[in-house]
């Protein structure tokens, strides 16, 4: 972990260093979700659009090499970010979508995921004065294709989740602050989460906290939402959301985390260096142990560190 560290702060040094491209205000703008306009413009911006999208591809060969490793080795990662707001008046709507994949290919290991993700969110919000709106907020979250853990052994692999497997939506009335557009603050006392386990296999294993048999459970509870973005300087920009709920029902002092942490360093033109660290924590997730037996539930943790290209749209 320390040579890992200090790999990523040279880095950092280096490209803050170099990188002082014109688009570096572009960059701000995109990631504050602010969209500047021309000054002789005098008719109000009603919608706000755009997005991002990055692919980072890896590839490796040796053949007789000393040090040894995989012949072969191939991975990509692709992730897009959109976003559509809307401000009129006291009423604002913000819709946003974020979504992932990738793929590691080696000799030895074969093909195995890297990083999957839905996430789509759509919140109303009625202005009642000092930055607080009465809002309502709906959020799906999924993956695209089958997650396997891998057994430290040598067994086969064990299947974890799939597409719709597990799914949450969240139904959440609430308040939200916004005093910018670089913090919110939603939370509502009164939330409904749907649960979807749309997998033969893994519900009748009872996975994800859906009874056993059954693919659907809804649960009610509490839930908040805080999303911060923060340009640490010219050319280095943090963004990052924490979502949280409390099962009333079941066991509601196990509170869902759900926490992802994004920096992005502009290099140059259309190359960016990323560095995301993502937490989860749910109670009902089971971990795999060595032998590819069931575990208990843990904190689940990814690191992805990445350059690339990022083409604005």
């Amino acid at each position: 972990m320390k040579k890992i560290s200090l790999i990523i702060l040279s880095l950092l040094s280096i490209f803050v260093s170099t990188a002082q491209d014109k688009t570096v205000q572009e960059m701000r703008d995109e990631a504050s979700r602010n969209i500047k306009k021309d000054p002789n413009d005098t008719i109000p911006k009603i919608w706000k659009l755009g997005g991002a999208l990055r692919f980072t591809l890896t590839q490796g060969a040796q053949d007789n090499w000393a040090a040894g490793g995989d012949k072969n080795s191939l991975g990509l990662s692709s992730f897009f970010s959109g976003y559509a707001f809307y401000k009129k008046g006291k009423n604002a709507w913000d819709n946003t979508i974020d979504l992932a994949y990738g793929f590691l290919k080696t000799t030895s290991l074969g093909s195995r995921k890297s990083d999957d993700k839905i996430d789509i969110l759509s919140k109303y919000g009625y202005d009642i004065g000092k930055n607080w709106y009465i809002s309502g907020l709906v959020n799906f979250r999924s993956q695209f294709a089958p997650g396997y853990a891998y057994p430290s052994d040598g067994g086969p692999p064990v299947l974890t989740s799939d597409f719709l497997a597990p799914a949450y939506l969240i139904l959440s009335p609430g308040l939200n602050y916004k005093p910018n557009d670089q913090f919110s603050f939603f939370i509502s006392p009164a939330t409904l989460r749907w649960i979807f386990v749309e997998n033969d296999s893994l519900s009748s294993k009872g996975a994800f906290g859906v009874d056993s048999g059954k693919t659907v459970k809804l649960e009610f509870g509490a839930y908040s939402t805080i999303s911060y973005t923060h340009k640490i300087n010219e050319n280095v920009i943090y963004t990052g959301r924490l979502d949280l709920f409390s099962n009333y029902q079941h066991n509601p002092q196990n509170v869902d985390v759900n926490w992802t942490n994004l920096l992005a360093v502009k290099v140059t033109g259309v190359i960016t260096m990323t560095v995301a660290f993502n937490l989860i924590y749910d109670n009902d997730v089971k971990t795999v142990k060595a032998d590819g037996t069931p575990g208990g539930p843990a904190a689940q943790l990814q690191e992805l560190l990445g350059i690339g290209v990022m083409l604005k749209l």
